[in-house]
């Protein structure tokens, strides 16, 4: 996955002094976000699934706060209606991350459901021509490029799978994105789970966006997908197969981790989908 600039997280949030196996070996260090410790990287298990942190299919990074479902549910994480900066971070607005993206634009936002935000109802109604608060590029504009600095911020948080916004394909390798933020249309409670990936109304449809859409290819770890076929490890070893994007577990440079064998993450550094990212400041 390089579309977004690096690989990230199945059961996301991962250690300080590195990640593990996905659903493997326990975290043994605390996962921070911005400075801050949240769910998905406090050590407990706090679902009662008996899976800590990364460990967890519903946890998509250290900037997660909840165990049970792909919402972020940091306060004020999901910013004002319509408008989404990058996803994978603790702050709504695109000031620290420079990621531009309006659900206007996206062409499921149609009656009667208006996805993927129905509870802004036509607030968030398809507009190709829409204006996004903060940008003056068009929706054509924000789908085919993001800035650089998007990119170099949001891209290592952002999981393979996924925009930057919070768009995936799940099933992995379905075709179908559901948005990770979807809240229930009446109630406004996060409603997106594993289980539920094929109700539309708890996982709401979405438009990716191209610009900033990290695929998972073959010999990637991806949200929902926590293990490779044999073809990957041709060696026997721990790290996928050579070759071209996708063909290996992680970009060039970047170290692999997650999988029985593979070594922990350096200190400063967390396991997301498979690849250690450094810990977001």
């Amino acid at each position: 996955g390089g579309g977004a600039g690096g690989g990230s997280s199945v059961g996301g949030g991962s250690s300080v002094g590195g990640g593990s196996s996905v659903g493997g070996g326990t975290p043994t260090m605390i996962g921070t976000c911005q400075g801050k410790v949240y769910a998905c990287g406090d050590l407990l298990d706090n679902d009662g699934d008996g899976k800590v942190d990364y460990q967890d299919p519903d946890c998509l990074g250290t900037c997660d706060d909840t165990e049970d479902s792909f919402y972020g549910g940091i306060p004020g994480q999901d910013g004002p209606g319509c408008t989404v900066d990058c996803y994978f971070d603790q702050d709504s607005g695109a000031g620290n991350d420079d990621c531009y993206w309006n659900h206007a634009c996206d062409p499921n936002s149609v009656a009667p459901n208006y996805y993927p935000e129905p509870e802004n109802g036509n607030k968030c109604e398809y507009d190709l021509n829409a204006k996004t608060p903060g940008t003056n590029a068009s929706c054509t504009d924000l789908n085919a490029m993001q800035s650089e600095v998007c990119h170099n911020y949001c891209g290592p948080l952002t999981p393979n799978g996924c925009d930057c916004f919070g768009c995936c394909e799940l099933p992995p390798g379905s075709g179908t994105f559901v948005f990770l933020g979807s809240k229930d249309k009446t109630t406004g409670l996060p409603s997106c789970k594993l289980a539920d990936l094929a109700d539309p109304d708890k996982c709401h449809p979405c438009k990716p966006v191209d610009a900033c859409l990290n695929g998972c290819g073959k010999c990637e770890l991806c949200v929902g997908k926590d293990s490779l076929p044999p073809e990957c490890f041709p060696d026997g070893g721990g790290m996928g197969g050579a070759g071209g994007e996708g063909n290996t577990q992680c970009p060039t440079g970047i170290q692999p981790c997650g999988l029985p064998g593979q070594d922990e993450c350096q200190p400063n550094y967390y396991c997301i989908t498979g690849c250690c990212q450094s810990i977001p400041g």
